[in-house]
This record gives C-alpha cells, structure tokens and sequence, in this order.
C-alpha cells in the first residue's frame, strides 16, 4: 500500500492510497477556500444512557447534486468544487468538511443535562475515481486495498486522545440518507464507544469471562456446524452469514473466524480473504432482484482505549433498507421506538435466496 498525504486549503486533511507509487507534486483541492471550523457538541440523554450529537452546520452539506456538479469528482481543473485531485489513486480520505465531530469542538452550552464538546473526528472514504462503480464492481485487490485503508485510518484515529472508538461504515442508496452517489463510505471516530457497540461488547465480554472464549467465536463455530444452512461465503479465513438471529430480511454478518479485536490486528491473508467476501455478499446483494441495493455496512471492532480486548472480535453487519418487488419495508414503532424488531421472514428462508444467487469473483 502506498500513501500521499496533503493538506486542503481550508486546512483539512486529505490522505491518497494506491496499489502502486502515487507521484510528488498532487495539490488537493477543496470546494470551500475558508477554514473549516465546526463546533458540535454533545448532550446526555439520561433516559437512554447514552450520548446525543449536536451539529446544525450539517444542514448545509451538499444533498444529491446533479451529475454535472460531484463534489467527489475527478477534474483538471483548478477552480472546480471538488474534494479530490487528479492523480493515479485508488482511494482517497478526507476530513468531512461538515462533521458531526471534529477536533476543534470547544466550549459546548450549557444545559439541563450533561453537555460535552463534540471532540473524534468524521472522514469520507473514496472509494474509487469511478462515479459509476460500487464495491461489489471493484476487483479484489481493489477492494484488498479498501481494507488496508480502513486498517489504516482505525490506527490513526485511534491513536488521537479524544478517541475511544473508531467506526468505518457505508450508507448505500438514498433509502438510507445517500446524499452523494459517488460510492464512498464514511469513518467516525467517537469520544466515547457507541451504544449498540458498547452493548456487543458487554455480551462479549460476560461470554469470555464465562468460558475463556469468544461469543462470536463460538456462534460462527455453531453457525457452521449447523449444516451451514445460513452461510453465503466460506472462505479460508473469513465467513459471511445471514445471523440465525436475524433482525432484518437479508441482514448479512462477516467476520474472520480467528477472533482478531480490530481491523489493523488481520494478516494479509485475512484481508485478501475479507474482500473476497465484502465483493461476494454485495454481487449477491445486487444480483437478488437486478439493482443495487440499499443497505447500512457497519464496521464493529474493540475500543481505542487503550486497554487490551480479547473479548472482542470484528465484524461487519449489513443491515438492509430491502426492497421485494412492490414492497419497501422502514422501522416502524416497535423497533424504532422500543428497539424491538419483528422480523416478517425467516434467516433460513433469506438466506436460501442469497445462496441461490451465482457470483463469479474473478
């Protein structure tokens, strides 16, 4: 993996990654020429226990622009709006240049309940110069080099004093809040570890304290036992799985089934193998009804507190926003409002569509 690293204009980072050397002398360009100086801030909400982000400079941010206009274009031109140069890479990171969470958070109001500044850091991944592309489409050292990067970006981010966990995701489709369709994911690295996170964890760890091994471990171990009915990749080291406990229709786990804590403890081999399965699951996902389709790919791995766990163990989740033929399915009350989801399907029937669907990984 090869790296350029640059500063914007307006101050912000912008970190280029390549397969093969990336030349001296790549300017990065920046739709906005002033500093970027956002100032979120952080509320308790003390019937959830949990953290609430507050940043009202991201009603600005750009929203679906025409094609014409792509902010994460690649041009020549000096004086376009664009967030990325011209140059022989493959992906490209940035600060957001509307986050929710930045370094320079300060000074948050006062308030009835608890408020903090909205330190961690929000970043953009780019994840080809192709606007037409998508993961799935990606060859697989393409995609190799993706894992490397947010390998990479997990180590940097985690490093930082005002971060506890770093969490690298992609929101695909507009039925999820795409506002570029560039394909491109996002990485946010927060102060505090997440609710659904810190909740995985607990299980976890109460699992390892219990018997010396791994939760997820263990189900991959007994999901695979299982005549491996809901398994739609077996790799060498890594298996993908619609989960025998399944929220959603087609939700989709995958995880190296040695229990490595985060994303920069993986080998190579790991990594060559999580791509093959990260490109195998989306060409499923796509090829299912002939579109691609709409989903939330969420990276769950251990803190960055600096404290060792072995109870952990990372993980993707795909959480589709599915569409069947005259049916969209959204949160309704139950789960958005109790956390309590009713699944309309079977895993094992879902899974039995995805493991119909041929793919061909070249």
């Amino acid at each position: 993996m090869f790296r350029s690293d640059l500063v914007k204009p307006d101050g912000r980072a912008l970190w280029l990654y390549a397969r093969h050397p990336i030349p001296d002398g790549l300017v990065a360009p920046s739709p906005n020429a002033q500093p970027v100086v956002p100032n979120s801030h952080l509320r308790w909400h003390p019937l959830r226990g949990e953290w609430v982000a507050y940043a009202s400079h991201r009603q600005h941010r750009t929203f679906l622009p025409p094609p014409e206009w792509n902010p994460l274009a690649v041009t020549t031109d000096p004086s376009a709006p664009t967030e990325v140069p011209a140059g022989p890479w493959d992906v490209a990171v940035f600060e957001n240049l509307f986050p929710t969470l930045s370094g320079q958070a300060h000074d948050p109001p006062e308030s009835i309940v608890d408020t903090r500044p909205g330190l961690g850091a929000c970043e953009v991944v780019v994840f080809t110069q192709d606007p037409t592309s998508s993961l799935g489409r990606l060859p697989v050292d393409h995609l190799a080099l993706i894992v490397d990067v947010w390998a990479d970006r997990t180590e940097a981010l985690g490093a930082r004093d005002d971060v506890t966990y770093v969490f690298p995701f992609e929101n695909r489709g507009v039925e999820v809040g795409v506002t570029l369709h560039h394909p491109h994911g996002q990485i946010y690295a927060y102060p505090f570890v997440p609710p659904v996170a810190a909740r995985e964890l607990s299980q976890q760890q109460a699992h390892y304290d219990a018997t010396g091994r791994g939760l997820l471990a263990d189900l991959l171990q007994r999901e695979l036992a299982d005549q491996a009915r809901r398994v739609i990749y077996r790799g060498e080291h890594v298996v993908a799985l619609v989960p025998v406990c399944a929220r959603y229709p087609y939700e989709v786990w995958m995880a190296p089934l040695r229990p490595a804590p985060s994303l920069p403890d993986l080998t190579a081999d790991e990594r060559l193998d999580f791509a093959r399965a990260l490109k195998t699951v989306i060409m499923k996902y796509d090829a299912l009804w002939q579109t691609p389709f709409p989903y939330i790919m969420a990276f769950h791995q251990a803190p960055t507190d600096g404290q060792a766990h072995p109870e952990a163990h990372v993980h993707v989740e795909f959480y589709p926003a599915y569409r069947m033929p005259g049916r969209l399915k959204y949160l309704a009350g139950s789960e958005a409002g109790a956390g309590v989801f009713t699944a309309d399907t079977l895993p094992e029937d879902k899974a039995r569509e995805l493991q119909a669907v041929e793919v061909t990984i070249e």
